[in-house]
């Protein structure tokens, strides 16, 4: 299995030629599923991330073991390994707030894989270090603060409460569009380079797609 040091195989991705020749370089349709536990209380966020394309196909190459062209749960779970584990580093591209207070995760043990219809999606769970309460302002953010991946968040349910009270609701608040002078930036900016430079880091962070969360 080839080393992969960041997040969605993003070095050899590039190597390879196919990533594109501007940010972002991976697409990702996304939901979010909010769990919480029997004391009404936030435990974990469960991510389901759909890549492109583009990336598939790269992602994929050499994986198919059998030659039975499928793609079997074994034959992802290594893939899968990789790309939670290089999550850590970008601190999985989620982040909960409850108020003022950023809540931490631990690792994800829950995850894996899946091949259809020429993309794969990957499913994963991070539970949160203590279970928290919603408060006033508890939002969760999943972006890319860097830019290099897309998140966009589909119009179905995009986002889902599960095993909430009663009580609790969730709206969705969709990034806003960059303007056209940003975006020519953005091309420009070669494809092997991950860090924005300053100027863009806030108009990246822009970018974050909002879910606020709420409990009478």
């Amino acid at each position: 299995m080839r080393f992969i040091r960041t997040a969605f195989a993003v070095t050899a991705f590039l190597a390879s030629g196919t990533g594109a020749g501007a940010h972002p370089h991976v697409l990702v349709d996304a939901r979010a599923e909010v769990v919480f536990d029997p004391a009404g209380e936030i435990s974990a966020i469960r991510n389901i991330w759909q890549f492109d394309e583009a990336f598939t196909a790269f992602a994929i190459q050499g994986l198919d073991a059998d030659g039975d062209g499928e793609l079997s749960d074994a034959e992802l779970a290594p893939l899968a390994k990789v790309n939670v584990d290089s999550l850590k580093e970008f601190d999985f591209f989620t982040f909960l707030t409850v108020g003022d207070k950023s809540i931490g995760f631990t690792p994800p043990t829950e995850y894996f894989l899946q091949f259809y219809g020429g993309r794969l999606t990957l499913f994963y769970t991070l539970p949160l270090k203590t279970p928290v309460a919603v408060g006033k302002a508890t939002t969760l953010e999943v972006f890319d603060p860097e830019y290099f991946v897309a998140f966009n968040f589909v119009e179905d349910t995009p986002v889902t409460l599960v095993d909430a009270p009663a009580s609790c609701g969730a709206a969705y608040q969709a990034p806003h569009e960059l303007d056209a002078e940003t975006m020519a930036i953005l091309s420009a900016i070669p494809a092997d380079q991950r860090d924005l430079p300053p100027a863009l880091q806030d108009a990246a962070a822009g970018l974050a797609s909002l879910i606020r969360i709420s409990c009478d």
